[in-house]
């Protein structure tokens, strides 16, 4: 007898559409995106961007907007230390930096890991539904002042999904930058991140049925989010994530199953 897996929020099984893409990539399409002065750069190049125009479709965003990385663990390290370093850089006071307690491990360790930078971190409760209340952020938010929140759209193992709109107008009001996790909710829930107030976003391809290793980072460029990047390189990816991009970029967004939902549209 065959196994069924059913641990579809650990990770998806890389859907045949998906596979067919990567595997012409890897056989047809082999230059470096990066140069450009060939046909084979060219081509990677050309396969790149549409896989950017295609994640930003997902997300309700500009092309523009979408910086490729490794997973969502990688951008959302790069959004909340990025974003927190360069406000510091250019002489800010907002100090503290706000997430929830049922985040995933790695937003709660990067907010943990800035407490050895000199930053505030808070880590807010839910309630027994697993929804962040609006008083309970307002009230953190009128504590000192703020930098950035970070909630997840949607939870890693309960799909509680938390209300954006409504928590995302509290932080913009803070005037503070609002990242979203949302590794559990692009491409089962419709999303339109222009209509929310959301200033960086993480999404991961595993987690909608493509392979491990792929993943992307919304940066809303108006109004204008900067980041300092987490390693130094090439200045690839608009300047915040050097290296050579990957035929799992430029390949496994095009093969993807969009699902429709109803959120944020």
């Amino acid at each position: 007898m065959a196994a069924l897996y059913f641990d579809h929020a650990a990770t998806t099984p890389c859907d045949p559409r998906v596979q067919a893409v990567l595997l012409r990539a890897l056989a047809e399409e082999n230059g470096n995106p990066h140069s450009t002065t060939h046909a084979s750069g060219t081509r990677a190049a050309q396969m790149v961007e549409q896989a950017r125009a295609e994640v930003a479709a997902l997300l309700g965003a500009e092309a523009r907007e979408i910086v490729f990385t490794s997973g969502a663990t990688e951008s959302n390290n790069l959004a909340i230390k990025g974003a927190m370093r360069h406000l510091a850089a250019q002489g800010s006071a907002r100090r503290r930096v706000i997430t929830v307690a049922t985040e995933h491990k790695c937003v709660l360790q990067s907010v943990e890991d800035l407490a050895q930078e000199g930053f505030e971190p808070v880590v807010l409760p839910v309630n027994a539904q697993g929804v962040l209340e609006p008083d309970v952020l307002a009230t953190a938010l009128a504590d000192a002042p703020t930098a950035l929140v970070s909630i997840a759209a949607a939870n890693n193992e309960t799909g509680v999904l938390q209300d954006l709109a409504a928590l995302g107008a509290l932080v913009t009001q803070a005037g503070a930058l609002l990242h979203t996790d949302l590794a559990q909710a692009a491409g089962k829930i419709a999303l339109d991140l222009h209509h929310l107030p959301v200033a960086l976003a993480s999404v991961s391809s595993h987690k909608l049925y493509g392979p491990k290793g792929a993943g992307a980072l919304y940066v809303r460029r108006r109004p204008r989010v900067r980041l300092t990047p987490l390693f130094s390189g090439g200045g690839q990816e608009r300047g915040l994530r050097s290296g050579t991009a990957g035929l799992f970029a430029g390949g496994v967004w095009g093969g993807l199953p969009h699902c429709a939902g109803g959120y944020g549209a």
